[in-house]
C-alpha cells in the first residue's frame, strides 16, 4: 500500500484526538500526503500538514480545506453537550460543515466516519435504559427509537455521498486504548495515571467500576487498529459503503485484566466490593502531587488534567451493561487485523513511558 499512496492525499479531521493522531500516523507512514485539522492546529504527528479551523464556522472551514484536493477524508472529532437535541445540532453541524468544505476540491473518493456503541446503547440521555440492542452488538442492528447524534451524522454521511458520488464507511469503536499527546480521554492512559498515583501514594490500586464490568465478558479497541480500518475501508471495495463494528477481535473480563496492569505497576489491587468507587471522587490533591512527580522525573506535562479524565473513565467502568461488539461482517470482508488487549494497553504505556508522559 506504501507505493500505492505515493501522490495521493488524505484529510484528517480531529486531528489531535487520539485516533486522528493514530490514523494520521498510519497515513504518513503509508505515504500519503496527510493534512490534519484541527481547532488547535497543534502539531502533533511528524510530518502530517496541520490545518486550523473551528469546524463550527463553516467559511474559515472552507478556506482552511482549500487547495488541499483529498482523496479520502476521515472524521474522527466531534463534541458533547448537555442534551442530545444540542448534540444533535453541533455534530451534525461538523459532518455537514466538512462535506460542504470538500465539494468544492472535486476530488473526493470515500469519507469514513468515526461513531462509536452508544448506536446501539443510545445516547448519552437515554444510555442503556429501556430499549437497547442485543450484545454482541451486529451492524444491521435497527435504529433505537431516540433521537441520536449518531444518527444525524450517518444522514448527513448518506446525503453527501448521494448528492457528490463519493462512497463511504462508518466505523463504530468501543473504548479505545491509545497513545496520544494532548489528549485526556483515554482510559490507557488514565488508568496509567491513577496506577502512578496509587504507587507515589502507597495506595492499593482499586477498581473503580460497576460489577457488571468487573464480572462481565466486554472488549476494547485499540486506536492504532482502528486506524488500520479506517485506512482499508477508504482504500479496498469491500470497504465502500458500509458500516463496521471496531473492536479488538478478543473478549476478556476487567477481574482478568485488573491484576495484571497493577502487577506491571508493582501495585496491590482491589476488585469490585459492593458497590462502584469512582476515581473522580478519590482524586482530592491529585493535581499538585502530579506536578510533583513530573518535576521530579523530568515528564513533558505536569498538569494532571492534561493526562487524566476521570470522568471518561469512571464513565466506561462504572456501566450496568453488558458491552460487547461482533466482528464478523468486517472480518468476511477481508479486515483479518486484530490485537490482544493485555498487550494493547501495556503497549500504550510503554509509548507513553517513552515519550515521558509517565514515569
Amino acid at each position: 500500500m506504501s507505493d500505492n499512496a505515493t501522490g495521493r492525499t488524505a484529510l484528517v479531521i480531529g486531528a489531535t484526538g487520539i485516533t486522528g493522531q493514530s490514523v494520521g500516523r498510519q497515513l504518513v507512514e503509508l505515504g500519503w500526503k496527510t493534512y490534519g485539522l484541527s481547532r488547535s492546529g497543534s502539531h502533533v504527528v511528524e510530518g502530517m500538514s496541520d490545518l486550523t479551523a473551528d469546524l463550527l464556522d463553516a467559511g474559515a472551514l472552507r478556506e482552511a480545506i482549500a487547495g488541499t484536493a483529498p482523496e479520502i477524508v476521515i472524521i474522527t472529532a466531534w463534541m458533547r453537550h448537555d442534551t442530545e437535541a444540542e448534540n444533535i445540532e453541533v455534530n451534525s453541524a461538523i459532518v455537514r460543515n466538512v462535506l460542504a468544505a470538500v465539494e468544492p476540491e472535486g476530488s473526493v473518493r470515500h469519507i469514513a466516519l468515526v461513531t462509536g456503541l452508544k448506536h446501539y446503547l443510545g445516547p448519552f440521555e437515554f444510555y442503556g435504559q429501556g430499549v437497547q440492542a442485543e450484545t454482541p452488538f451486529h451492524e444491521d442492528e435497527p435504529r433505537l427509537p431516540y433521537p441520536n447524534f449518531y444518527y444525524a451524522q450517518e444522514d448527513e454521511l448518506f446525503a453527501g455521498a448521494e448528492k457528490s458520488g463519493y462512497t463511504w464507511s462508518v466505523h463504530r469503536a468501543h473504548t479505545v486504548f491509545g497513545f496520544a499527546t494532548g489528549n485526556a480521554m483515554n482510559m490507557a492512559l488514565t488508568l496509567s495515571v491513577y496506577a502512578t498515583l496509587c504507587r507515589e501514594r502507597g495506595e492499593t490500586f482499586v477498581f473503580p467500576g460497576s460489577e457488571e464490568q468487573w464480572n462481565g465478558l466486554t472488549d476494547i479497541t485499540d486506536a492504532d487498529l482502528l486506524g488500520e480500518q479506517l485506512v482499508w475501508a477508504s482504500t479496498d471495495p469491500a470497504g465502500a459503503n458500509e458500516a463496521f463494528n471496531i473492536a479488538n477481535g478478543d473478549v476478556f473480563r476487567w477481574r482478568w485484566l485488573w491484576p495484571r496492569i497493577a502487577a506491571h505497576f508493582g501495585l496491590e489491587w482491589e476488585g469490585f466490593d459492593t458497590e462502584p468507587r469512582p476515581l473522580e471522587a478519590r482524586m482530592d490533591g491529585a493535581a499538585e502531587q502530579w506536578a510533583a512527580i513530573a518535576e521530579r522525573e523530568g515528564l513533558v506535562e505536569p498538569r494532571l488534567s492534561k493526562v487524566a479524565s476521570w470522568w471518561h473513565t469512571d464513565g466506561d467502568l462504572g456501566r450496568t451493561i453488558e458491552c460487547l461488539t461482533d466482528m464478523t461482517k468486517s472480518r468476511k470482508a477481508g479486515f483479518l487485523n486484530f490485537r490482544a488487549t493485555d498487550e494493547s494497553f501495556f503497549d500504550k504505556v510503554r509509548r507513553y513511558r517513552d515519550a515521558r508522559i509517565i514515569p
